[in-house]
């Protein structure tokens, strides 16, 4: 898939490798996906959770897996989420990114989400879910949105600090024009804390 069999109209796609259907991995990632459509100024949001078709992804055929695929390379944004697993992601993610070729994402601006525990595993996303995308070719221009479990229940509030950091960098990585009027003071921007997300 390439960036010219993309739709005109932007568009986000959220992926869930939760093996558990309805989690609040994808809760989250909903949630962060609809802040990212505000910013591309869109309303086509869809929602991949993998454990719908998680046992065929490892068989010969998988043509709900292919699906899913086609249309994550046709995003435009991407918030692929994941909880911690083993300080790592998990393997129905890895073995869903598996099936595609070297630049399957080619093109597409991804935002790696994970949800831990445990605020010592807040670079899990940076240093095991970040190589992966970038090694099938998506754009990755922000940090790692790490959440922990106990921010789950103040979503809104949690996402604040990690959308006012890279809100600008995000649109202009979707070639989404940056409002002119856009502007930070020093009291928004968030600390290196906020960025590892061990203090969202």
């Amino acid at each position: 898939m390439t960036e010219n069999t993309r739709p005109a109209t932007p568009s986000v796609v959220v992926v869930s490798g939760n093996p558990r259907a309805g989690s609040r991995t994808v809760t989250a990632a909903e949630a962060a996906a609809s802040r990212v459509a505000e910013l591309l100024g869109t309303a086509d949001v869809a929602t991949i959770e993998l454990a719908a078709f998680a046992g065929e992804i490892l068989t010969a055929a998988h043509p709900a897996a292919d699906a899913a695929k086609e249309r994550l390379a046709r995003a435009t944004v991407a918030v692929v989420a994941t909880p911690v697993y083993k300080a790592s992601y998990t393997g129905l993610l890895k073995a869903f990114l598996d099936l595609y070729g070297p630049d399957g994402l080619a093109g597409v601006v991804v935002v790696p989400l994970v949800v831990s525990g445990n605020p010592a595993h807040a670079l899990a996303g940076e240093a095991h879910l970040r190589p992966v995308l970038v090694e099938l070719g998506a754009v990755v221009p922000t940090r790692t949105l790490t959440l922990t479990e106990a921010q789950l229940p103040e979503l809104g509030e949690a996402l604040n600090p990690w959308f006012a950091r890279w809100a600008t960098p995000l649109r202009r990585a979707a070639g989404v024009p940056v409002p002119s009027a856009t502007t930070t003071t020093p009291s928004t921007t968030p600390s290196t804390a906020e960025l590892t997300g061990a203090a969202l």
